[in-house]
């Protein structure tokens, strides 16, 4: 089973603020549920000690900041980092201190200077991001701003308001790094009567607990996000939740269910045209072949995936192009196996180029990739999420994850 025992989360939530406007208590309840379902090992399965939760009084500028210095100094590459924010936050539009800015708990806002003195500016907080070096990092953003920062603020409309799309763009820089928001910069995140949580949050928590795709037992970030926007897109068609990204990998945010693998979909049964469900294209020398031929092609084929193979299902005698073409042509997708070693060589550019072309003709998704080990795809292929290989104890799990993906249809 996958364990998530290199896994951190910050989650704040502000609404009692000193000295400026209020927030709804909806906040700190969107701020607790997210908390109490990551360290819940029935659900996400955060190591609980890896999980900080600020709440009001808690979330000052001072602890903020040393919780991010904290996040920077215990992390590494392979860590998986979520961070939560509800609060006031917004921007400031002229004038010297112009730029975005988030609100703790004891910011003071009588001024533009002691706005400055007492917030966490969007650059600062951009910065401090970055030092962080976990590749796989959830940023989620239920703020508020109404022009600007500590306008008046109507809490019984119960309306959060986010943050301009353009900040979003510069803190998503980095491999890995995705921002989630709840609403585009001219829309408002909405609770709806009666709710618990916020629209947003509600979906989110709904995912979280089972409700986005699980395959190989976890739940992966593009998954998520696809089950959350429409479903606030249905509630609300006003309010349109953002995903902004450098990403590669569709990496796993939480567990599901603990770690449970749900049953795969069914097999889809195979178009005329369609003899095998992926043609696997790889590099024929070591240790890429043995890899692929030993471990990865039972794998596969156990789970009733039909592969077609080059050492096994082109015709002797026949041209190698022609075959190429062939496997490809009567695949469902075909499978880019990536390593330096593939990137170097002209027939399995050949290979990934025609399923690129094929895809676009016919409006599907006909190459998927994945990383065997760490190398620099071009940008055609850079442009595609991957599923990451590289790690032989996730092997399981991502086998699931590519299985499910096999038995979807490319058109989807």
């Amino acid at each position: 089973m996958y364990a998530l025992t290199n896994a951190q989360a910050v989650i704040i939530g502000i609404a009692n603020y000193l000295q400026i406007n209020r927030l709804p208590p909806t906040v700190l309840a969107d701020a607790q549920d997210i908390y109490n379902l990551l360290v819940d090992p029935k659900h996400c399965g955060y190591p609980k000690e890896n999980v900080r939760l600020l709440l009001d009084s808690e979330a000052t500028q001072a602890a903020i900041r040393q919780t991010l210095v904290d996040l920077a100094a215990h992390g590494d590459p392979d860590a998986t980092v979520f961070f939560y924010i509800s609060s006031h936050g917004g921007q400031i539009e002229s004038g010297p201190s112009a730029g975005e800015y988030l609100l703790p708990v004891d910011t003071v806002y009588t001024s533009a200077d002691s706005l400055v003195q007492t917030a966490l500016s969007g650059a600062e907080f951009t910065k401090a991001l970055r030092r962080i070096p976990a590749r796989k990092m959830v940023v989620v953003f239920d703020c508020c701003h109404s022009g600007g920062i500590g306008q008046p603020k109507d809490v019984a409309a119960s309306e959060l308001k986010s943050f301009p799309e353009s900040y979003y763009e510069t803190l998503k820089t980095g491999r890995g790094r995705v921002i989630l928001a709840a609403s585009r910069s001219n829309e408002y995140s909405w609770i709806l009567p009666s709710a618990s949580n916020s629209l947003f949050t509600q979906h989110l928590l709904a995912g979280l607990r089972g409700g986005a795709p699980g395959p190989g037992g976890v739940i992966r970030i593009f998954d998520l996000f696809n089950y959350v926007q429409p479903r606030v897109v249905a509630d609300r068609s006003d309010q349109h939740p953002l995903f902004k990204a450098e990403l590669e990998e569709n990496f796993p945010v939480g567990l599901y269910l603990g770690g449970k693998a749900p049953a795969l979909p069914t097999p889809m049964a195979a178009s005329d045209d369609s003899v095998y469900d992926v043609f696997v294209s790889y590099r024929q020398q070591e240790p890429d072949k043995s890899w692929v031929r030993k471990t990865l092609l039972p794998k596969l084929e156990a789970e009733g995936v039909k592969t077609c193979i080059d050492y096994r299902d082109f015709r002797l005698g026949a041209a190698l192009i022609k075959e190429m073409q062939r496997a490809v042509l009567q695949s469902r997708y075909s499978l880019a196996v990536l390593t330096s070693a593939y990137l170097q060589s002209n027939f399995t550019d050949f290979e990934n180029v025609l399923a690129q072309h094929l895809g676009l003709e016919k409006g599907q998704r006909r190459l998927l990739a994945i990383m065997r080990e760490e190398c620099a795809p071009e940008l055609r292929l850079r442009a595609q999420l991957w599923l990451d290989m590289t790690n032989d104890d996730e092997f399981e799990m991502n086998v699931q994850r590519l299985v499910y993906e096999l038995r979807q249809s490319p058109g989807k």
